[in-house]
């Protein structure tokens, strides 16, 4: 964690939110912890894919690839209680800024109605990363920021108000884990992460295919040092966006 001010709690006086990210097992690094504990309250978390993840499995086809990841999606949302998962069938791998896309989020938005938007890092490097972030997750942040402000505008995407989709202003913020620049943070429960460790297990062929990758430790490891930084035992971290 980089940021330079003392983090602080993430505010959890809501009670529906829209997880939106690019892949199945995107939310798993860190977000569906979080999601766990926010379930756990009671509050309503709906899972949004953009792709369908048909790219992520060098030795499966897309056609093959993509039913497979959409049912781990499913599996791991489960595991941490989340209302439902929908996808979008945007192309995996070749997810590109603009209008088709921000219109397909300010949809998404406009009819769930979400008071918080939670996804995860579209800065060029992860917490603790030196690898360059994925080109589909580098396009989705800004473009989903853009779209929660699309949504609440009447005079952008106005197809979408004769298909009975009002105008949506009540965003509170969007929330991005697992970023460099995080200032907030969610306290973890033993039980928040034992469930965001099943809901990580749940993409066992995706993960299958990650050489070196140790799913029972990365997420203890990660929760435990985002703690330490947070000054509490067990944390996840987000960079906030007021909209």
């Amino acid at each position: 964690m980089t940021n330079d001010s003392a983090p602080a709690p993430l505010p959890e006086d809501w009670t529906r939110a829209l997880a939106v990210v690019a892949h199945p097992d995107d939310l798993e690094f860190g977000a569906s912890s979080a999601i766990a504990r926010w379930t756990g309250q009671g509050k309503e978390v709906t899972e949004l894919l953009v792709t369908r993840g048909e790219a992520g499995i060098d030795s499966l086809g897309p056609g093959e690839c993509a039913p497979l990841r959409m049912a781990e999606q499913r599996a791991s949302a489960a595991a941490v209680g989340a209302a439902g998962v929908e996808f979008l069938d945007f192309p995996d791998g070749t997810l590109e800024y603009g209008l088709p896309l921000r219109r397909a989020l300010a949809e998404a938005i406009r009819r769930h109605r979400p008071e918080v938007v939670v996804s995860i890092n579209f800065r060029e490097h992860f917490a603790g990363g030196s690898g360059f972030n994925h080109a589909d997750h580098r396009a989705l942040g800004p473009a989903l920021l853009d779209a929660v402000r699309d949504a609440a505008n009447r005079w952008v995407f106005t197809e979408q108000l004769a298909d009975g989709r009002e105008p949506w202003s009540g965003v509170r913020f969007v929330a991005f884990g697992a970023s460099p620049l995080a200032g907030h943070y969610v306290e973890l429960s033993g039980d928040d992460l034992a469930a965001g460790v099943a809901s990580l297990e749940a993409h066992e062929v995706y993960l299958a295919g990650l050489d070196g990758f140790d799913q029972k430790s990365f997420l203890p490891r990660a929760a435990a040092a985002a703690g330490e930084w947070a000054g509490v035992p067990l944390a996840t971290g987000f960079e906030v966006f007021q909209v």
